[in-house]
């Protein structure tokens, strides 16, 4: 079953309590929460603080997504705040394999991140030990940008690459996901969506939720 993942990135930030029990209200499968360092990328979002300011709002799973240098010091904060997923980006992590795990241990669903110009090859030391991978379909950092059609090969090759293993994970997308590129992303292989500005920015969360799962 197609998940579908609202990223409140694209919520209001003065109601994001109110914004999450609408979005679980409408049919979202997990809170997507979008965690910005200023450093691995150029904006601050927020941190392990709103994990805690919305968990009480929602029991849907929420998946922490950090686009942060060294996210491994990064990872008891967000357990404590309630997570429920953590994914973590190849490109920033020192120690990857020590970083899942870390995860993993603290009884977390684990995920490695891809950006759009990362050669899919570099998960595959991991990619038994996770739980999913999100391939990203834009440059990371900025919400409301451009599906990037060249990550659909990527998201193939992931496919390929967990089903001549028969491993027992998901492929999560991030990054332009509308009605129309999450049929692609879907065909090639993808089973959770994330989409900010199409849900977020629609009149009725729970139609646009229904579009993009297909």
């Amino acid at each position: 079953m197609i998940k579908v993942a609202p990223s409140i990135l694209a919520g209001d930030f003065s109601e994001m309590g109110k914004v999450v029990r609408q979005l679980e209200e409408a049919g979202a499968d997990w809170i997507h929460i979008d965690v910005m360092d200023g450093q691995f990328v150029p904006p601050i979002t927020f941190g392990h603080q709103m994990v805690e300011a919305v968990r009480p709002k929602t029991d849907l799973p929420l998946d922490v997504h950090l686009m942060v240098n060294d996210p491994e010091k990064q990872i008891e904060f967000f357990v404590q705040a309630g997570a429920d997923c953590i994914s973590v980006h190849v490109e920033a992590a020192n120690h990857l394999h020590k970083t899942i795990h870390s995860i993993k241990e603290a009884g977390l669903k684990a995920g490695i991140v891809l950006n759009p110009g990362t050669a899919t090859h570099t998960i595959e030391p991991v990619i038994a030990d996770v739980d999913f991978v999100l391939q990203m379909t834009v440059n990371p950092g900025f919400g409301g940008q451009a599906f990037i059609p060249s990550a659909l090969e990527n998201i193939k090759r992931i496919r390929s690459m967990i089903d001549e293993r028969q491993l027992p994970v998901d492929i999560q997308v991030d990054g332009g996901v509308n009605s129309k590129t999450a049929i692609q992303c879907i065909q090639a292989g993808a089973t959770i969506l994330v989409a900010g500005s199409a849900v977020l920015g629609a009149q009725d969360y729970g139609e646009a939720i229904a579009q993009i799962r297909g």
